[in-house]
């Protein structure tokens, strides 16, 4: 669900707009998405597990992805390759709470090395890293979705191809604003 219109000025950063409803809009481009399977809840009420999405302003990180499955995305963010000892720390009571971690890890975390191929593309959300506060959400990325577009864990997530076109618009400028 695409249109062919323009991207926005090159002098303007990007903003990328979630509605609860699952539509990502970015200037006349508009996109299915999935979030939450629970929902979405403002970012003060986030907590770790809850399967909702943060609703607030949230820039885009950096970019990682499966070399052994895909190539590289064309972005002007910066881009690293998962690999097989690559995981994302979602344990509130340690340190490294809400950071990229290497496996084998003593704490829960995520996986980011997945038999499926709903992170073959990660985009990571700048979504309570700036510092993290235990508990209040971690591991919340774009990334590819389910064929039917099914709830996330939190994340949002979009048909693959939808995602590179958003990764070929996106500078380290952009921004996605999710509405509760």
């Amino acid at each position: 669900m695409q249109s062919d219109a323009a991207a926005p000025s090159p002098s303007q950063p990007l903003e990328l707009f979630a509605s609860p409803d699952g539509v990502l809009s970015v200037g006349e481009h508009t996109f299915l998405c999935a979030l939450g399977k629970n929902g979405v809840i403002d970012a003060d009420q986030k907590t770790e597990g809850d399967g909702k999405t943060p609703a607030g302003r949230w820039q885009l990180r950096y970019v990682m992805y499966r070399a052994d499955r895909r190539p590289s995305p064309r972005t002007k963010l910066p881009v690293t390759t998962i690999s097989f000892s690559d995981g994302w720390c979602d344990d509130p009571g340690h340190p490294d709470y809400n950071c990229p971690v290497r496996l084998p890890f003593d704490a829960s975390h995520e996986k980011l090395f997945r038999k499926d191929d709903l992170y073959n593309i990660i985009v990571v959300l700048g979504h309570n890293d700036d510092p993290p506060v235990p508990g209040k959400g971690s591991a919340i990325f774009m990334h590819i979705a389910k064929p039917d577009y099914a709830g996330t864990e939190g994340c949002v997530a979009l048909a693959e191809k939808d995602l590179e076109t958003l990764l070929g618009l996106a500078t380290f400028e952009t921004f996605i604003t999710i509405t509760a």
